[in-house]
């Protein structure tokens, strides 16, 4: 097949890959070991990468409560996101902003993102979307056109659409994963006159028209989100439950209508 690409050798790369000659040649003139690898464009491997909100509302709800509980969420998503990625032969990547520093996973071996430790912390800033988008937009060489970028949230706190627009630019296939429980997010319960615990505001008694008010509240940003998103040609994946199965209807379910909506323009 024909060349798309030499570049340096990089650990993890098929050493059948080098290109002993021109290594022989760059290793002379520069007086250093070499080496050099081509890629041929029936090699070049598909690129996805996982963009993962790790705020505080990511690990609201815990597993022993009966609503959605995110952290399963998202390992489920990223599950069936990397199982995917290897039945393509694709290579993975990952960045959230957990903790104290960004971990970024550049997308440069098959089957990696498995072994990595995905089990950190909830303690992104409310902008972390929009800085992991202009981090990713920076990765040039590991990124480029064509590469999947799943972005794992529940779009509490929403990238701008600049944000949006300057990614789009790369030429990237960007999926917004929309993890939101149903009940106290997509909607609002009938809980009026009980004493509610709100992360902020502590125990709170809301009356009946406090709830109506929540209620619509919540359905008109979720429909104003999908709105957004469409709008920018951006096709989500809708998340409600951590439940495997449900997690893999979400995507099967992505998968029929993006391939309708494509398949027809």
């Amino acid at each position: 097949s024909d060349v798309a690409a030499s570049r340096p050798y990089r650990p993890g790369d098929d050493v059948g890959k080098i290109d002993w000659a021109a290594s022989a040649r760059l290793s002379l003139v520069r007086g250093t070991d070499e080496f050099i690898v081509r890629e041929h464009f029936a090699e070049e491997a598909p690129r996805v990468v996982v963009l993962s909100d790790r705020r505080p509302s990511m690990s609201l709800f815990g597993a022993e409560w009966p609503w959605l509980h995110k952290p399963a969420a998202i390992r489920q998503a990223v599950r069936l996101i990397g199982d995917s990625a290897v039945a393509a032969r694709g290579l993975l990547g990952y960045f959230d902003e957990g903790e104290e520093t960004a971990f970024w996973h550049p997308p440069r071996s098959e089957g990696e993102l498995g072994r990595l430790d995905l089990e950190r912390s909830f303690g992104a800033p409310d902008d972390t979307l929009a800085r992991g988008l202009r981090y990713l937009i920076e990765q040039r060489r590991d990124l480029p056109a064509g590469t999947f970028v799943f972005v794992l949230s529940d779009f509490l706190v929403e990238p701008e659409r600049d944000d949006w627009l300057w990614a789009l630019e790369r030429r990237w296939e960007i999926v917004p994963v929309v993890i939101q429980d149903p009940i106290w997010e997509q909607s609002f319960p009938d809980v009026a006159g009980m004493v509610i615990p709100f992360e902020q505001a502590g125990l709170v008694r809301l009356s009946a028209a406090e709830v109506a008010q929540r209620r619509e509240g919540n359905e008109g940003r979720r429909r104003a989100l999908l709105y957004d998103l469409r709008a920018l040609d951006l096709d989500p994946v809708l998340v409600s439950s951590h439940e495997p199965r449900d997690v893999l209807f979400s995507f099967l379910s992505w998968a029929d209508q993006r391939l309708f909506t494509r398949g027809r323009a």
